[in-house]
């Protein structure tokens, strides 16, 4: 979706309000399993000072897979975003660049959103996972393997076990 931004390029302190539904297959990947629904962004791009900046929020209800012990669980996530647009001129590399007077803003905004994700999804921040060895859901108790002693000191065990 291309948001025209003719009217304010040049004159400061003028907006463009925005409201875009994102395309979820997009944003999919091995941590996120579907979405309840579309992401959602709102907000404004303004021209302060002859600066183009893009702020709002962006709101998504998903089906995470847990990177720990493979449970899926739902997860909301709400951004707030804040970017600078530039002409093509700036060198910031860090600055979406106009298509024209038109700012490509689906694109824009699917790429802050893939920016702001987390690096690992997890059920619960104490999640214990799956054990190692026997694949057991170290969240439900512990497993019944034993704990693998270092080579190294598997002659000071012969000694315990006597």
């Amino acid at each position: 979706m291309l948001l025209d931004l003719r009217e304010i390029i040049e004159v400061p302190g003028k907006s463009v309000e925005f409201k875009c539904e994102l395309d979820a297959a997009e944003l999919l990947n091995e941590s996120i399993r579907a979405y309840k629904s579309a992401p959602i962004a709102e907000g404004r791009v303004f021209n302060a000072a002859g600066i183009l900046t893009l702020e709002g929020t962006l709101s998504a209800d998903m089906t995470c897979v847990c990177d720990r012990c493979g449970k899926e669980f739902d997860s909301v996530k709400l951004m707030n975003l804040s970017a600078f647009i530039s002409d093509g001129e700036s060198d910031d590399p860090e600055a979406f660049v106009l298509e024209g007077d038109s700012l490509d803003i689906s694109e824009t905004l699917s790429t802050l959103f893939i920016l702001d994700m987390e690096t690992k999804f997890l059920c619960s921040e104490d999640c214990k996972g799956l054990c190692s060895k026997c694949g057991a859901d170290l969240n439900l108790g512990p497993c019944g393997c034993r704990k693998e002693i270092d080579p190294r000191l598997a002659v000071l065990e012969q000694l315990l076990d006597k």
